[in-house]
Protein backbone atom coordinates (compact mmCIF):
# COMPACT_ATOMS: atom_id res chain seq x y z
CA UNK A 1 0.00 0.00 0.00
CA UNK A 2 1.38 3.43 -0.65
CA UNK A 3 2.52 5.84 1.74
CA UNK A 4 0.08 8.49 -0.04
CA UNK A 5 -2.16 8.18 -2.68
CA UNK A 6 -3.54 10.91 -4.42
CA UNK A 7 -7.17 10.28 -7.37
CA UNK A 8 -8.58 13.57 -8.68
CA UNK A 9 -10.22 14.45 -11.97
CA UNK A 10 -9.02 17.07 -14.81
CA UNK A 11 -10.56 19.16 -17.33
CA UNK A 12 -7.43 19.07 -19.51
CA UNK A 13 -6.93 17.36 -22.80
CA UNK A 14 -4.05 14.49 -22.44
CA UNK A 15 -1.45 16.94 -24.25
CA UNK A 16 -2.22 19.70 -21.55
CA UNK A 17 -1.85 17.35 -18.85
CA UNK A 18 0.98 15.80 -19.96
CA UNK A 19 2.60 19.04 -19.81
CA UNK A 20 0.99 19.87 -16.42
CA UNK A 21 2.69 16.63 -15.14
CA UNK A 22 5.72 17.29 -16.52
CA UNK A 23 5.78 20.53 -14.27
CA UNK A 24 5.17 18.72 -11.13
CA UNK A 25 7.92 16.72 -11.59
CA UNK A 26 10.33 19.07 -12.10
CA UNK A 27 8.48 21.07 -8.88
CA UNK A 28 9.15 17.46 -7.11
CA UNK A 29 12.67 16.83 -8.75
CA UNK A 30 13.55 20.36 -7.36
CA UNK A 31 12.22 20.33 -3.84
CA UNK A 32 12.88 16.25 -3.19
CA UNK A 33 15.71 15.74 -5.62
CA UNK A 34 13.86 12.91 -6.89
CA UNK A 35 15.16 11.29 -10.64
CA UNK A 36 11.96 10.80 -13.18
CA UNK A 37 10.95 9.52 -16.64
CA UNK A 38 8.12 8.70 -18.98
CA UNK A 39 7.11 5.24 -19.15
CA UNK A 40 3.96 5.90 -21.98
CA UNK A 41 1.31 7.76 -19.72
CA UNK A 42 2.95 6.99 -16.35
CA UNK A 43 5.84 9.30 -15.00
CA UNK A 44 7.75 7.32 -12.30
CA UNK A 45 9.99 9.09 -9.76
CA UNK A 46 12.27 8.19 -7.39
CA UNK A 47 15.19 8.51 -5.22
CA UNK A 48 16.85 7.43 -1.58
CA UNK A 49 13.89 6.70 0.52
CA UNK A 50 11.54 7.24 -2.19
CA UNK A 51 9.59 6.16 -4.52
CA UNK A 52 6.03 6.32 -7.22
CA UNK A 53 4.36 7.29 -10.08
CA UNK A 54 2.00 9.43 -11.57
CA UNK A 55 -0.48 7.56 -14.06
CA UNK A 56 -1.91 9.98 -16.99
CA UNK A 57 -5.60 9.03 -17.97
CA UNK A 58 -8.40 11.14 -19.88
CA UNK A 59 -10.11 13.48 -17.54
CA UNK A 60 -8.13 11.40 -14.76
CA UNK A 61 -4.68 11.94 -12.90
CA UNK A 62 -3.34 8.90 -10.15
CA UNK A 63 -0.79 9.68 -7.94
CA UNK A 64 0.95 6.66 -5.54
CA UNK A 65 4.43 7.16 -3.21
CA UNK A 66 6.17 4.79 -1.08
CA UNK A 67 8.13 6.76 1.44
CA UNK A 68 10.90 4.62 3.20
CA UNK A 69 10.92 4.84 6.97
CA UNK A 70 12.71 8.08 7.53
CA UNK A 71 10.91 10.34 5.21
CA UNK A 72 7.59 8.28 6.41
CA UNK A 73 7.90 10.96 9.11
CA UNK A 74 7.67 14.06 6.43
CA UNK A 75 4.46 12.21 4.92
CA UNK A 76 1.84 15.17 5.97
CA UNK A 77 4.43 18.32 4.83
CA UNK A 78 5.22 16.41 1.39
CA UNK A 79 1.45 15.54 0.80
CA UNK A 80 0.69 18.62 0.91
CA UNK A 81 3.32 19.98 -1.50
CA UNK A 82 2.14 17.59 -4.42
CA UNK A 83 -1.23 18.34 -3.97
CA UNK A 84 -0.37 21.93 -3.98
CA UNK A 85 1.65 21.43 -7.66
CA UNK A 86 -1.08 19.20 -8.49
CA UNK A 87 -3.87 21.86 -8.12
CA UNK A 88 -1.73 24.99 -9.58
CA UNK A 89 -0.66 22.63 -12.67
CA UNK A 90 -4.19 20.99 -13.41
CA UNK A 91 -6.46 23.73 -12.33
CA UNK A 92 -9.38 22.72 -9.56
CA UNK A 93 -11.34 19.04 -10.00
CA UNK A 94 -13.45 18.56 -12.82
Amino acid sequence: MPSIQISRTHAKNMKEARVAIEHVAEKLAEKFSVDYGWEGNTLHFERLGVHGNIALGRGRVDIAVQLGFLLSALRGPIEAEIHRYIDRELGPEA
